[in-house]
């Protein structure tokens, strides 16, 4: 049940939008075993010269970057998975975009599991459910 918070800095293409969407998920299920069907992704576009590095804006250096935050339940990951995701995110995001300028990040987010869930229910509550069986 991961939910991904994308941001680039780049113009809102619905072509950029989808192939982040599409390539993001599938690396959240391949690389972090997370299930497709319960991955949100959410994708902002941010102008350019909103998007300071070093207290340049991206439009006057003619730079482009991205921010990729990964949310997963605490525990549910490796230290080589996460490592393998944010090594891809990273090449996805360039291949997408271009050449990036280095402050572009990549997070993946460990929630307690008794901090967020979905359908109304935690992550905890679905574990001891799951236990209880």
């Amino acid at each position: 049940m991961p939910y991904l918070d994308i941001r680039i800095a780049a113009p809102c293409l619905p072509e950029t939008v989808r192939k982040f969407a599409t390539r993001l998920t599938d690396l959240t299920a391949d690389l972090l075993a997370k299930r497709r069907e319960l991955t949100a992704v959410s994708l902002q576009c941010v102008a350019p010269g909103h998007w300071y590095v070093g207290g340049a804006s991206l439009s006057e250096v003619g730079g482009t970057s991205f921010f990729i935050e990964a949310n997963v339940t605490a525990g549910s990951n490796n230290a080589e998975q996460k490592e393998a995701f944010v090594a891809a995110a990273f090449a996805a995001a360039e291949d997408i975009l271009g050449q990036l300028d280095a402050a572009s990040y990549v997070i993946v987010r460990e929630v307690p599991a008794d901090a967020w869930g979905y359908q109304g229910r935690t992550q905890a509550r679905r574990q001891a459910e799951r236990s209880a069986a």
